[in-house]
């Protein structure tokens, strides 16, 4: 609807102003510092001010549209209490505080939004990467999803085991080497059946990779600071 009115659709528009007048008359009252009804010239500046947001707002700057909106009514209300009260109201300070807010929301809002997608495009690449190194291992993310213990038991023995194998010179030579599991001293060091060890083979190797490779972001969801200390 937004793109809409901007693009000269004037039911659109219509129905957007209609929609959020009350959106306009609270911020309206929360700047005047009383309630604002439909009948008060400062209502009608406001949904003014509103009109014009819809005209000049510009996702790409990353504020959003309520946030834009709000900011345009201010000045519109500022310019309107100088010509109509004739100042009667201290505007020093909040003429001052808006100058730059505009500015500085879309920066800062610009600013989460770069960091939250660069992280995304951070954490894609590390998967990516992820995924290239377990091909070596035969192991799929598919594959996975499938072997994943549904116990938390199971999974935090597993856990423990791929720390184990990470941490160990030997074991972790074994790995990297022959792209299997050690099982034959896996067996001797840790209380659970090469069975056992087996059935979870894809499913440790892929945690023993997280932490032998340091992959920060996937280490994030295994958290392995939780798994010192415990009996495997």
């Amino acid at each position: 609807m937004l793109l809409a009115s901007k693009s000269g659709d004037n039911l659109a528009r219509e129905e957007i102003i209609i929609k959020y007048k009350p959106f306009v008359f609270k911020v309206v009252s929360k700047i005047c510092g009383e309630f604002i009804s439909s009948s008060d010239d400062e209502a009608s500046v406001g949904l003014i001010a509103f009109n014009e947001a819809i005209d000049n707002y510009n996702p790409e700057k990353g504020a959003s549209f309520f946030t834009f909106a709000e900011i345009v009514i201010k000045r519109r209300l500022i310019d309107f209490f100088r010509k109509e009260r004739n100042n009667s109201i201290p505007l020093s300070s909040l003429v001052k505080e808006l100058e730059d807010e505009l500015d500085v929301v879309q920066y800062e809002q610009s600013e989460q939004i770069y960091k939250s997608e660069q992280e995304t495009r951070d954490r894609q690449e590390e998967i990516l990467l992820y995924q290239d190194v377990l091909k070596n291992y035969g192991i799929s993310m598919k594959d996975l999803v499938k072997v994943s213990p549904k116990h938390r038991d199971a999974r935090s023995r597993a856990l423990r085991v791929a720390h184990l194998i990470a941490t160990d010179d030997s074991l972790r030579k074994y790995l990297l080497g022959r792209k299997e599991l050690p099982l034959k001293a896996l067996v001797s060091k840790v209380n659970l059946s090469r069975k056992t060890l087996e059935r979870q083979r894809k499913y440790i190797i892929a945690l023993a990779i997280i932490m032998i490779y340091e992959f920060p972001m996937l280490k994030e969801y295994i958290k392995i600071g939780k798994i010192k200390g415990g009996k495997t």
